[in-house]
């Protein structure tokens, strides 16, 4: 029998869903910190719930780049089979982006889930990130892109559109640092981001250019990482105010508030699970349900709904369980 994901989503069920949360870490001590406690709430949830990228454009101190590349390796090498890892590395003008590259796509590309790439502006420095890749052996790896200037928003949807990009974060700093003072310090606070014009512009164009193209938007860091009512705040307007579908983390107290507040509530994991029984045994044609028409377009809703939910690690009832089981967990 074909599975919910193929039937309702086709290719984008293969591409478009990704953990809700990615928690960048650089020092050596903290990287290895994260790597633990992914394994520790793999464990915990069943199943990888937030990916750790392993930060090579703040984490490398100037002029110990390579050295800090083979650090990556190997901790890359060692972590648990069922780990999520990525790499951001330099940018593609940066000295070092090539020796990145090569060390750590060359030699653990197959233990990686993707790329980030950050200060991106234009789709060809996706496309020399692509060369890059393929020329280090690592083909199949998904580039993400860190979308940090007023220029690169402008391009966005163009950048969205490159076939090796997966997911389009937004760099919430640099973009206003890049106005010059036209922003003020407070468009970079848990508050101001969410309500100057240009900032709002940004996320939404992003989001917007993400969702046109079947990728993944992942919204940027909450600075407050001691806050964690503040940052639930932030992350629930994210996720339901600006369509955005990922967060990153800074700080491994932020995870689990950002897991909960992408999270489907209760009652919308039994509507949806409820619903796609009722669609899966009508061989997925129209239906009443609760007195209301269905089909496909709300059964597609419903079941990126229940996607969500296992990516968050929410218990899903036993008559929909089944389908995450039978496949793998991403």
């Amino acid at each position: 029998m074909s599975h919910p994901r193929d039937i309702l989503l086709g290719a984008q069920g293969q591409t478009g869903f990704l953990p809700v949360c990615d928690h960048y870490s650089g020092v050596e001590a903290r990287m290895r910190k994260s790597l633990q406690l992914q394994a520790e709430m793999t464990e915990e949830f069943g199943a990888c719930v937030f990916d750790v990228t392993l930060d090579c454009e703040d984490g490398a101190p100037v002029g110990g780049e390579a050295e800090h590349a083979a650090l990556v390796v190997s901790l890359a090498r060692s972590a648990d089979a069922r780990a999520r890892i990525a790499v951001r590395v330099h940018p593609v003008d940066h000295p070092a982006f090539g020796q990145d590259v090569a060390t750590i796509a060359g030699q653990v590309g197959d233990r990686l889930c993707h790329v980030m790439l950050p200060k991106v502006e234009s789709p060809a420095d996706v496309e020399r990130a692509a060369a890059a890749l393929d020329a280090a052996g690592a083909a199949q790896l998904p580039l993400h892109a860190l979308i940090e200037s007023p220029a690169a928003v402008h391009r966005a949807f163009d950048i969205a559109a490159h076939p090796r990009i997966q997911s389009l974060s937004f760099g919430l700093m640099d973009f206003v640092s890049a106005h010059g003072g036209a922003i003020p310090a407070e468009g970079m606070g848990i508050e101001g981001q969410f309500s100057h014009p240009l900032v709002v512009r940004a996320k939404l164009e992003i989001a917007s250019a993400c969702h046109a193209h079947g990728k993944v938007p992942a919204h940027g860091v909450v600075t407050e990482f001691r806050d964690t009512k503040a940052l639930g705040a932030a992350a629930q307007r994210a996720a339901r105010e600006f369509g955005f579908t990922r967060m990153w983390s800074i700080h491994p107290d932020q995870i689990r508030t950002i897991l909960a507040a992408f999270a489907p509530g209760a009652h919308e994991i039994e509507t949806a699970s409820k619903m796609i029984v009722a669609a899966a045994a009508a061989q997925w044609a129209p239906i009443s349900f609760d007195g209301k028409l269905q089909d496909r377009a709300s059964y597609r809703y419903y079941w990126q709904v229940l996607e969500r939910a296992h990516r968050t690690g929410r218990a899903l009832p036993a008559e929909v369980r089944e389908w995450f089981e039978a496949t793998p967990k991403q």
